[in-house]
């Protein structure tokens, strides 16, 4: 029974890596197929709004199952929240990606997406909502942490280097064709590509802080708020593509890779994505989930070089390893500021607490005193036999006690 009970502890613990591992499987594989399916001459516009379409349709019932129970009332600002939210995230955010995917490779663009706690961090201190003290460890770890992320993105951006042999696949070129090998190979695609994805990528952390206001509404509808950023996400996208994508034909989709990138996009780097996250930053707070997205980009790394024929270059590899690096430094500030808020907070509790317990033991103190009081006047009078007064003293009061004579005494 105690070899059962310690194998349960260790599965329910090992839990939130297993689920954390598994989603940046997931993530790794959304990359490469929209990676096919781009090349093959998808349009990002399009697919933005089918991944959503799924997303939406995938999480709604669940919201309205789980979450039809005192709905916020959607006001101008809420609305407000909600339309940005939808555009920074499904619109600006997936079709920046989405195109600068195209024009580069899904390793860098899964390195590129590992500065995200950094850029978080920076328009968190632009919108006032952390604050910097340079004499504290933590706040010196985010900004060493945030420049190495930089400056490793942009070193990826403008220097690529020898290429490093990797895994490589002999039949992977007849999937990803010439142009890929042309788009790789041109800087300037190269480049386009680049600042594409890092638009995003500060597209993206824009949508983190803003959501954090708006969880202030939807505290407790948290399926809600993503079904609602979703549809609005969906809307949007399709305004978008009727005014840049003007071939109506992008719009046909079958039953072929382009329907399994939307499909598989939507439902599991979107509905399960969104619901697995939430319940491991629930159990093991937000540091423990992004500290996951390194193995992301070496999935990639390997499944694009044996399946799409990837080139790994030598510039790559170094700022990838210098953004993780960042990554890292970022993640251990942001830990210690979390557990200095715990204990902060915990001594705060213990001071208010204090007072009470103080009046608790007071009033015991009182209701004891009284009882021995009451003890004594009893024996005083049994004594005495006759009336008499004394004063009495509790704490800041004075009481004079009377005595009156018993008449059995007088007899």
């Amino acid at each position: 029974m105690e070899k059962l009970s310690g194998c349960a502890r260790f599965l329910e613990a090992s839990k939130p890596y297993f689920a954390m591992v598994a989603l940046q499987f997931g993530y790794a594989g959304m990359n490469i197929i929209t990676k096919v399916s781009l090349n093959h001459g998808m349009s990002h516009y399009v697919l933005v709004v089918y991944r959503h379409a799924f997303a939406t349709a995938s999480i709604a019932p669940f919201a309205l199952i789980f979450e039809w129970k005192n709905q916020p009332r959607i006001t101008f600002p809420v609305f407000v929240q909600l339309f940005i939210l939808g555009l920074l995230g499904p619109v600006i955010d997936q079709n920046f990606y989405y195109a600068g995917l195209k024009y580069t490779s899904p390793t860098f663009a899964c390195a590129i997406t590992n500065m995200l706690p950094a850029l978080t961090f920076v328009m968190a201190v632009i919108f006032r909502m952390e604050r910097i003290d340079i004499k504290k460890i933590r706040c010196q770890a985010k900004m060493i942490g945030t420049a190495v992320t930089v400056a490793g993105a942009m070193l990826m951006t403008l220097y690529k280097g020898p290429v490093v042999d990797m895994l490589s696949s002999t039949g992977s070129t007849q999937m990803t064709g010439s142009s890929d090998a042309a788009a790789a190979n041109d800087k300037d695609e190269w480049f386009k590509g680049s600042m594409l994805v890092i638009v995003a990528t500060l597209a993206w952390a824009s949508l983190f802080v803003l959501q954090a206001e708006a969880l202030k509404t939807y505290k407790n509808h948290q399926l809600s708020l993503t079904s609602l950023v979703c549809f609005f996400g969906t809307l949007q996208g399709i305004v978008v593509t009727f005014a840049l994508e003007r071939d109506m034909s992008a719009w046909k989709i079958g039953l072929d890779m382009n329907l399994l990138t939307a499909a598989y996009s939507g439902i599991v780097a979107s509905s399960i994505a969104y619901y697995v996250q939430g319940i491991v930053i629930k159990k093991r707070g937000p540091v423990f989930a992004t500290a996951f997205s390194p193995l992301m980009m070496i999935v990639v790394a390997v499944m694009g070089s044996s399946i799409l024929d990837e080139k790994i270059f030598l510039g790559g590899i170094i700022g990838a390893v210098l953004i993780v690096m960042g990554l890292y430094s970022v993640l251990w500030g942001k830990h210690k500021e979390d557990l200095d808020k715990k204990s902060s907070a915990a001594d705060d509790q213990k001071l208010d607490d204090a007072p009470n317990a103080a009046k608790g033991e007071g009033i015991e103190d009182i209701e004891s005193k009284g009882e021995d009081l009451n003890r004594t006047v009893d024996n005083t009078q049994h004594i005495i036999g006759s009336s008499a007064s004394f004063p009495i003293s509790m704490g800041t009061q004075k009481y004079t006690i009377k005595v009156a004579q018993d008449p059995k005494s007088s007899t």
